[in-house]
């Protein structure tokens, strides 16, 4: 399991350029005009992660494969997209399909790529799309809520838990906030996300800056990073023009590019690492001679429902986890010094997987 990410924004804002950048493709068609991506572009991108390598390396495998992650390039977005303006009705259908939004914000001035607005304004440019997403969430609720009447009357336990999660997201959102700052309890949860409610889903802002800026920002990525931090969002400073520059180079070169540039590190790397942090994902390995492999969880995944997600049988066959701490298996060679180290634990049905746990689940058939 990996996760999908919906890179949303204005047109003319760098979205298109990011994708081909992150998906290291020319798939997504950049060009400086509004709706330049009709249908949503999607890629799927191994997550960089060296810990990878080094277990592979130790263990002698012959293939190296990544938890993968997906990019929707989702079309432009204007004002009055909430009512069917522009291409607001794909739109609004396609972003419900992913698990986190990207928010691309242009942070950068050229007189050369004309701004839908006439402007350079993140600020305003975040809160024009939060503000199509509440309306578009406000007018489905209340075609959802008259929906529901009939069921509710006649005492559907469902529908009634539908209608109150529904009134309380309604609520917040005629209070000028997104849904995602209803607090939901914890036995509401699995029925809240199966709301899909577009300004429930985390928003990670992407503040994309000219190739000079990319190390530092400027000051229009400041203004976003102050109004994230108010938000208990989070940002990103990526300049697109150079991920993309850098997605057609051998890695040595990349390195070398990256360097010259100030930056310690590919965009890429920081998106992913920010996306696991909003929706608290973590990664636990397996490891053998055939192959080292990467698995996406979210955190606080017990023992049973991280080997389901290699495959149904291993979850409901469960037995036990045999673990080893990702330092103590570098550290100590391999999995037989380990086990021979007494760092090779047998975990139940109740071990909480932690990020780096190099596993091996037993199971019934």
């Amino acid at each position: 399991m990996g996760f999908k990410m919906g890179i949303v924004g204005l047109p003319n804002v760098g979205k298109s350029t990011l994708f081909n950048a992150l998906t290291k493709t020319a798939a997504a068609q950049a060009a400086n005009f509004p709706f330049c991506t009709i249908e949503p572009n999607v890629g799927e991108v191994g997550v960089p992660d060296a810990r990878l390598d080094k277990l592979a390396e130790i263990a002698g495998s012959k293939n190296i494969i990544p938890t993968r992650m997906t990019f929707v390039d989702i079309a432009g977005l204007v004002k009055g997209a909430s009512k069917g303006e522009g291409l607001g009705n794909q739109f609004l259908a396609n972003i419900r399909e992913v698990d986190a939004i990207a928010h691309v914000l242009r942070c950068f001035e050229d007189g050369d790529v004309t701004h839908v607005e006439g402007r350079v304004d993140p600020v305003a440019d975040a809160a024009t799309i939060e503000t199509e997403l509440m309306l578009a969430d406000m007018d489905s609720i209340e075609k959802r809520l008259q929906g529901l009447l009939r069921k509710v009357r006649g005492g559907d336990k469902e529908a009634v838990l539908q209608e109150r999660l529904l009134k309380q997201a309604l609520a917040m959102l005629e209070e000028g906030n997104p849904a995602r700052m209803v607090e939901v309890d914890e036995e509401d949860i699995k029925s809240w996300k199966m709301l899909q409610l577009l300004t429930a889903k985390p928003v990670l802002y992407v503040c994309n800056v000219g190739e000079a800026e990319a190390a530092q920002g400027n000051d229009h990525s400041a203004k976003v990073a102050e109004m994230a931090a108010a938000e208990g969002n989070a940002h990103v400073i990526i300049s697109a023009q150079i991920e993309e520059e850098i997605s057609q180079l051998e890695p040595d070169e990349a390195l070398m590019f990256l360097e010259e540039m100030g930056l310690s590190e590919a965009g890429l790397d920081r998106l992913i690492r920010a996306g696991y942090e909003l929706l608290h994902l973590e990664t636990y390995f397996t490891v053998g001679p055939k192959e080292a492999r990467a698995w996406t969880i979210r955190q606080g995944t017990a023992a049973p429902q991280a080997a389901g997600v290699i495959h149904g049988d291993f979850e409901r066959g469960f037995i036990r986890a045999e673990t080893i701490a990702f330092d103590d298996f570098v550290s100590l060679g391999g999995e037989q010094p380990a086990k021979e180290a007494g760092k090779m634990r047998a975990e139940g049905k109740t071990y909480v997987v932690k990020d780096g746990d190099v596993l091996h689940f037993l199971f019934n058939t």
